[in-house]
């Protein structure tokens, strides 16, 4: 392991998450219950490039058919955002919300990991309920963006 991963590592540990290594590589796994809803957590580094990556993993895929709906309101909620994106797998449907920082020149600090994650977090937490709206059908995907970002 390296220098960035155990600055990861150490972060987790301190602010009390519950995490389990990915076997063979740098990442950890570690599960989220917000206000919205409940979702899997990763934790990645990328050493020779100093770059620790946050992702937050809807709990379920998007289905074939609903793919271009998830597409619109991942567009629509990406525009304009400072920290971060949501992003799609066309091939399975799996959506995801990511946050990184690149600390070449410097050390991952608590600070910076803290910032990383809980942006990441409650982004996800906010946009959940849109998220699931659009998957099941309910509104279309400028209804679930304008609902989730006028609350």
């Amino acid at each position: 392991m390296a220098a960035v991963f155990d600055a990861m590592q150490d972060f987790f540990t301190t602010d009390e998450w519950t995490f389990e290594q990915v076997e063979g590589h740098p990442i950890l796994r570690m599960n989220f219950a917000g206000d919205s809803g409940r979702w899997t957590c990763f934790a990645q580094t990328r050493e020779e490039q100093a770059q620790f990556i946050f992702y937050s993993r809807l709990p379920v895929n998007v289905k074939p058919e609903d793919r271009a709906s998830m597409a619109e309101f991942i567009t629509r909620a990406n525009y304009g955002m400072i920290n971060g994106n949501f992003e799609m797998d066309w091939d399975d449907g799996e959506v995801r919300y990511k946050t990184m920082i690149d600390v070449e020149g410097s050390e991952l600090s608590h600070t910076m990991a803290k910032n990383t994650v809980y942006a990441n977090v409650l982004t996800m937490d906010r946009y959940y309920p849109g998220l699931m709206k659009v998957i099941y059908g309910e509104v279309s995907p400028a209804e679930a963006v304008k609902s989730v970002e006028q609350a």
